[in-house]
This record gives C-alpha cells, structure tokens and sequence, in this order.
C-alpha cells in the first residue's frame, strides 16, 4: 500500500491523546478511536507514521500494535489478560533450576537469585523455587499478589507485559523491566540463561542468534512502550 499521508501529528482529545494524518484522527485496526494515556506514547506512535516511505511497511509499526492490543483486546477483557499473565508465574523460568551439583544451576543461581529476591521484597512475596522439570505450584497468597499488582496497571501496561512475559517465559522478569532504572537487555540474558549455556557447549548457531536478535527487539520495544504509557 502507498503512503497516502503527508503529515502525523498528535493533539490531545478527550483527556487522553491522539495521531492525526493530515488532522484526521486514526483508528485502531479493530476499529475504535486510537486514544492514548500521555502525548510521549502518542509523540511515538506518530513518529512511526512520519518515518514510513512511499511505500507502508506493516511491520513497521510495533508501538501502534501495541497500542491496539491494548485498546481493542486487553479493555475488552482485562479479567482474560491478567489470567492469562498468571500462567508465566504459575512457571517462571527463573523458578525452574538444574540439580545444585549441576554447573548450570551455579549459573541460574548468580543470574537469577538477585532478580528473585528483589522482586520478592518489593512485592512482598514468597516465590517457589525447584530443581527439576516436575511443576510446583507457588503459594496461593503469591498468586493472589500478582493478581493485585497485575490488577494496578493500566491497559496499555498489560499489553506490555502480554509481550513480555511470552519472550521471557517470566511474569517475574516482565515486571521487572518496567521498573525505573531496567536494563531490558540484561533481563532478557538472565532469562534466556539456559539457552545461552548450551549454546556456549555446543556453539552458536546462526539461525538461533538472528531469533534471538529479534527477541530482544521486540522486547525492548515492549519496555519501551510500557515506559511511554507510564509517563
């Protein structure tokens, strides 16, 4: 399809904030008015239009995805995002270590013990941890807390984390990369800690490190928008 714009620009509407091409406001791709929470979010998503060629690349567009995810799927049913967030705590892959006489699990625990116990004291709760494969429910007061957190973000922030938790096999990690001070791609290592350490024994293969390079992205576009929707 051919760029049929000249213009993006944002202007504020209705307390919240819109894209507008050549001053006609754009919609979701579910159809509903693309409203969003700051004009840094909207700024962004204006960009991705003003950055397109003569051509439109479909791809393009991460932070607009995002935002209709947000408007057209998690505000439809913000009780089915959450759930469906609560599975990656039900088994967070920092939760699942080798055998401790393992060399690995040695790897694990420096890469994942302080990112557990942060997060378990800023959100006052108990994770379970195991060695081995088998599934072990974490505590019932744990997942009521998730819950809670889950429940205190915005719609935008849930569609942030409905990236981020997938790519990271962590709702630990996918909360953790929207604190202040995140380093996305040194959460996003810390959670692809097993994989790095058999391709470390068996060496890297080109196929994997390209996937990998566009898991990262798309992470960090994910932490990316999380921030902008938050101000």
């Amino acid at each position: 399809m051919k760029r049929f714009w000249k213009d993006a620009g944002v202007e504020p509407f209705e307390g919240a904030y819109r894209v507008t091409l050549d001053g006609r406001p754009i919609r979701t791709q579910g159809g509903a008015p693309q409203l969003v929470p700051g004009a840094a979010l909207a700024e962004a998503l204006a960009a991705e239009w003003s950055a397109q060629g003569s051509e439109i690349d479909p791809k393009a567009f991460p932070l607009r995805d995002l935002a209709d995810f947000a408007i057209d799927h998690v505000r439809a049913d913000r009780a089915a995002a959450i759930a469906g967030l609560l599975r990656y705590a039900e088994t967070d892959t920092l939760c699942y270590r080798a055998d401790p006489d393992e060399p690995l699990y040695r790897r694990q625990l420096e890469l994942w013990e302080p990112l557990v116990t942060a997060f378990e004291a800023r959100h006052g709760v108990r994770l379970e941890r195991v060695s081995g494969i088998v599934h072990r429910a974490q505590p019932e007061t744990t997942m009521s807390r998730f819950g809670e957190v889950l429940a205190g973000h915005d719609d935008f922030t849930l569609a942030a984390l409905a990236t981020l938790a997938p790519l990271a096999a962590s709702l630990t990690v996918a909360l953790e990369a929207l604190e202040p001070n995140a380093d996305p791609a040194a959460l996003l290592a810390a959670a692809n800690c097993e994989q790095d350490w058999q391709a470390e024994q068996w060496g890297w293969d080109p196929a994997a490190e390209s996937g990998r390079a566009a898991k990262l992205a798309a992470f960090e576009v994910a932490a990316h928008f999380a921030r902008l929707a938050r101000g």
